[in-house]
């Protein structure tokens, strides 16, 4: 596959001057198109949102940047991303419709994870978070925290019920396992809430096997959640939310914000992934 377009919106957040200092606060919209090379399908679109932080320093009559801080999208090194010979074309596998679920509400769910998406392009709710819960982007990332109200918030999202671990104190703020990715992960398998499907790199999902004839990947549903291992520790959550025109999953996520975007993007070849089921 390969970028098409790019088209950007910038938002000035907050402006605060001094003498000669100038702290600007703002935040970008970023949709990206793709297509794939080898097959005839119509475009494709996600969307990225990053916040920015910059310092202005009037020197005479003109302003300079002095420092800037931003979340990068896309942080791995794009050198390391594997390459697949074939691409990726599953078997039309037959994909179950958005269970509203006994337990666990997917189609809320995945509405949720759309309409609280963030800066993302695409996102809902004007662009902005569920005030109900706090903003954990400057304490270590709210990745975990987005994917606990996915699958968790009664009034919109999945509404799983909360336990002793794994709980949001209105409006103190969340658990460790619900904030925390590997103690998150942890919860959802002994809490049987989820269950692995699989676990491995890149090409160990997407290899068909006697358990799985079209790969592991091909059992994901919207509303599942997938975690990112590196260096044995889960460092990222995303929540599945459909699959592209080629089948390929897509995902919703924090910090940085992201819009249906395909599952491994900007991610390198020494990920592991950890492909999570959400039991109905």
């Amino acid at each position: 596959m390969h970028i098409t377009k790019a088209t950007s919106e910038i938002r000035i957040v907050r402006i605060k001057f001094s003498t000669d200092i100038a702290k600007v606060s703002f935040v970008q919209s970023l949709k990206l198109s793709y297509v794939y090379d080898d097959r005839n399908l119509p475009e494709q679109s996600m969307g990225i949102g990053t916040r920015h932080a910059v310092v202005l320093k009037k020197m005479g009559a003109r302003w300079f940047v002095s420092s800037e801080w931003y979340l990068d999208p896309l942080e791995e090194n794009p050198n390391l991303i594997p390459e697949s010979v074939d691409g990726y074309a599953p078997a039309k596998v037959p994909r179950p419709g958005l269970s509203l679920g006994r337990h666990y509400n997917r189609q809320r769910a995945v509405a949720y994870a759309n309409k609280y998406a963030g800066i993302a392009w695409g996102a809902g709710n004007n662009h902005r978070y569920n005030p109900r819960y706090l903003d954990y982007t400057g304490k270590g990332g709210d990745c975990t925290n987005f994917a606990s109200q996915v699958i968790g918030d009664i009034k919109e999202g999945g509404g799983l019920r909360m336990s002793q671990g794994w709980r949001y104190y209105y409006p103190k703020g969340g658990s460790q396992s619900w904030v925390q990715t590997d103690a998150f992960k942890n919860f959802l398998i002994r809490s049987g809430y989820g269950t692995v499907i699989a676990n491995g790199h890149y090409s160990d999902l997407l290899k068909p096997s006697k358990k799985y004839a079209h790969g592991a990947i091909s059992r994901l549903m919207p509303g599942d959640l997938i975690a990112y291992v590196m260096k044995g520790d889960v460092d990222h959550f995303s929540i599945v939310v459909d699959f592209d025109d080629n089948g390929y999953p897509l995902v919703n996520s924090h910090t940085a914000d992201r819009y249906r975007v395909p599952f491994d993007l900007g991610w390198d070849k020494h990920t592991k992934y950890i492909l999570i089921h959400m039991k109905d």
